[in-house]
Formats: C-alpha cells, sequence, structure tokens
C-alpha cells in the first residue's frame, strides 16, 4: 500500500508543495519562509511519525495568511491522496500533549466531513512577526480540504509559544494515530461502508 502523496498548489499569492509519506519515521524537511511555520510543522511530523517535505513561497511581504492558509489546503489535499480508499484506518485520533503549564488536546475524526472546532485564546496575538490567530485559518483550510473533522482544545496555558507546541504535537499525534492501519479494520470504519 502506497500512502504517499505529492500535491503542487501554485497561485497568484503562493507557490506549494509537499509530499507526505503516512509510513514514515518523523522525518521533516520543511521551507516556507515563515520559521515559526517551519518549527510547528517540524513538531507535527515528528510526532505524528510522518515523512514530510514542504516547500512554500507567498507574498509574505504583504501578510503571512495567504502562505499559512495555503499551506493548510495543500498538506490536507496530500493527507486525502495518501489516505486514498481509506480501508483499514483507524479513523480515529485523540491526544492531550503537555508542554510545562500548557495543556493542549486535539481529536481527529478522518470521516469525509470537514469540521473545525478551536477552542484557543492565546494570551496574545503573536509571536515576533508571527500572527498566531493565523493557526486557525491553517486548521480550518486543513479540515477542509482534507475532509477531516478537528477538535482543537486548549484545555490551559499561560505561555503563547507553549500552547502553539503543545497543539502542534498533539494534532500530529492524534493524526497518525487516526490514519494508522489496524490489520483487524476490514474495509473502512464506518458502519455504512462509505467514508
Amino acid at each position: 500500500m502506497k500512502r504517499s502523496s505529492k500535491v503542487v498548489r501554485k497561485t497568484r499569492e503562493t507557490d506549494i508543495s509537499v509530499s507526505l509519506k503516512l509510513n514514515g519515521t518523523g522525518k521533516g524537511d520543511i521551507s516556507t519562509t515563515i520559521p515559526f511555520i517551519d518549527h510547528m510543522l517540524t513538531l507535527m511530523v515528528r510526532h505524528g511519525l510522518f515523512d514530510v517535505k514542504i516547500r512554500a513561497k507567498g507574498d509574505t511581504k504583504v501578510d503571512h495568511h495567504h502562505t499559512v492558509e495555503d499551506i493548510g489546503i495543500t498538506l490536507g489535499e496530500a493527507l486525502k491522496t495518501a489516505l486514498g480508499d481509506m480501508k483499514g484506518i483507524k479513523r480515529y485520533g485523540n491526544q492531550a500533549v503537555p508542554m510545562d503549564e500548557t495543556l493542549a488536546a486535539v481529536t481527529v475524526d478522518i470521516s469525509g466531513r470537514p469540521y473545525l472546532i478551536y477552542n484557543v485564546k492565546f494570551p496574545r496575538k503573536g509571536l515576533r512577526d508571527f500572527d498566531i490567530n493565523l493557526f486557525k485559518e491553517f486548521f480550518q483550510a486543513f479540515s477542509s480540504a482534507g475532509r477531516v473533522t478537528l477538535h482543537i482544545n486548549l484545555i490551559y496555558g499561560d505561555n503563547a509559544h507553549h500552547i502553539c507546541e503543545a497543539i502542534f504535537k498533539a494534532f500530529g499525534r492524534s493524526l497518525g494515530q487516526a490514519a494508522a492501519i489496524d490489520s483487524r479494520v476490514k474495509g473502512v470504519p464506518s458502519t455504512k461502508g462509505k467514508i
């Protein structure tokens, strides 16, 4: 079973390529021109045990919004493609991850139904020159393109960097859990016979 994909998305605002291997070892080769995004995606890849290569360029002189959102779209499309017919996947994943004073929980359902619940309030808007509220746009784009239900909940936390780290680690771990193959699952994990 291949369980890998390569997706390219080019618009007037961004140029993004994502190579994704679901049965990986946690190797990330990520260069988006936005260092904080690189850091967060590297955590997601490492904790999800995916192998991912991402290259992204965008109109960051204007704003980070287009690049962040389009990375989410492209990564979601890569996931959907790599999952193929989704036969044998666990479908659900749930992980709570601490980072010092912070605790974040992410629940994933590879359901074919995109939906995002995002209960995250940051103690401040940005870290250096990056607006961390853009992460909601990233997760919304990922959910829509990947056709995945995501529930992201900050249980508690005071440090904005720690909050981001806990969320992306929990996201990687829960997505890895949901996308994993379970040999006991015959067909797709749905009583409908289709996801």
